[in-house]
């Protein structure tokens, strides 16, 4: 996640101040790790180092005192750039759930227990987000976000099937190594 290129994102549609982007940023991406406010001006203090973005101004509003940023027309530019770049298909997939499948096959662990275990978790997450997704109100951000992370918990699922029905071949091709 690019979160200078996510911030732009968010000045694209006006002037805003730290606090408003990361509230709008936790209500867009519901499903990400929510942002924390040093994080926030950290990048915004370096969208403004890079000509990215500039300070629009400050103001109170009858509270602490906040400054608002926008994009400048090079930040505009690098966040069109940015959005229109494929991003490539990860060469490596370096997944948990893989590594202590192998893990437990060589130390004589259950792998098979694991992989069931596993598997009732994904399914709970799987009820959780059918239940954010289809709650009265659910905005299509958060359908959208629910529905991306329920085809890749799909996907988990597919594998620790495959990979259940194939674990005595691969118990027997670490205990020969």
């Amino acid at each position: 996640m690019s979160t200078r290129h996510i911030l732009l994102g968010l000045l694209a549609s006006g002037p805003s101040h730290g606090y408003d982007l990361k509230r709008r940023h936790d209500e867009r991406f519901p499903q990400a790790r929510p942002l924390a406010y040093g994080q926030v001006y950290t990048t915004l203090q370096r969208l403004v180092r890079d000509g990215l973005a500039e300070v629009d101004g400050t103001g109170s509003d009858g509270g602490p005192e906040r400054t608002a940023y926008r994009t400048t027309e090079t930040g505009a530019r690098e966040l069109a750039r940015w959005a229109a770049e494929v991003a490539p298909p990860a060469p490596y997939v370096t997944n948990e759930i893989f590594t202590k499948v192998v893990v437990s096959a060589l130390a004589d662990g259950d792998p098979a227990a694991y992989l069931r275990d596993q598997r009732a978790a994904h399914l709970a997450r799987m009820r959780e987000l059918t239940a954010v997704k289809t709650a009265p109100g659910a905005d299509l951000a958060t359908v959208l976000s629910a529905d991306y992370a329920l085809n890749h918990l799909d996907a988990d699922l597919r594998w620790m099937t495959t990979t259940a029905a194939r674990l005595t071949t691969l118990t027997a091709e670490v205990d020969a190594t």
